[in-house]
């Protein structure tokens, strides 16, 4: 198979949360590209770590990643200001990137805020500080991955229509309008969104996967709206798809 014509960089935790950000990624670059076709999506563009040969970059590895590799950091405030939650941790994941043998035409930052909301602000300190050689998009799930794909859980049988119903009465709120509030931190507990999510779609992954991949983006704009998911999708179509030489949104620029 011949290299893909564009590399993107992926920072996240855990491969669910690469998949999910990454097949969110491609709906909105097939919809605003217009030469762009899911055949040739492969041959466009490629999801990896620091390297071709990663996957993604691990949040719970820059550090050590960074210190081994001897990269000269920045160091300091940004932009005169203190670091907030994760801005040291996304500067150095961005200089490891920027740095890398083949560097990546643009980066997503995928995080869950896990309840901590200055995680946006450490990600975006990180991100608009310095000129980095390519484009960042921020992802972060609030408060987790789980609630951007019950955004697009819309029950198609009987039996998901009642467990839905079952899970507002148990929640006392909706748990797809309001999957943020399912801010639970603790394994198993009432509020976990894991806990929701398994309980509507069986713990099935090709129930999730259609969540995201075939609820309309303008619905999971509007029902992810507080859970960071529509903040993610219009930060693709600002700064991803112009990569591709798709539109590019008022106000938007290429980094230098």
């Amino acid at each position: 198979m011949s290299e893909a014509a564009h590399e993107f960089g992926v920072v996240c935790e855990a491969r669910a949360d690469r998949d999910s950000a990454c097949a969110l990624a491609d709906r909105v670059l097939l919809e605003e590209v217009d030469w762009l076709a899911p055949e040739t999506l492969d041959s466009c563009r490629k999801w990896r770590g620091r390297t071709s040969e990663e996957p993604f970059l691990k949040w719970a590895s820059v550090r050590e990643e960074f210190q081994r590799t001897g990269i000269k950091g920045i160091f300091g405030k940004f932009s005169g200001q203190p670091g907030a939650l994760d801005a040291h941790a996304a500067r150095r994941a961005l200089l490891l990137l920027a740095s890398s043998g083949q560097r990546p035409d643009a980066v997503l930052l995928v995080r869950d805020s896990d309840g901590k909301l200055e995680r946006r602000s450490g990600l975006e300190q990180a991100r608009d500080s310095y000129e980095w050689p390519f484009p960042v998009v921020i992802g972060l799930a609030e408060p987790k991955r789980e609630c951007w794909v019950l955004a697009g859980f819309e029950p198609r049988t009987e039996d998901e229509k009642a467990q839905l119903q079952k899970e507002e009465r148990r929640l006392s709120f909706h748990p797809v309008r309001g999957a943020h509030k399912l801010t639970a931190s603790e394994h198993g507990a009432k509020t976990d969104a894991k806990k929701v999510l398994d309980a509507l779609t069986r713990g099935e992954p090709e129930r999730e996967r259609v969540c995201l991949e075939e609820t309309p983006l303008g619905t999971l704009s509007t029902l992810g709206r507080e859970t960071g998911l529509a903040a993610y999708l219009q930060d693709v179509r600002e700064r991803l798809v112009p990569v591709l030489g798709g539109h590019r949104a008022p106000g938007s620029h290429s980094p230098p």
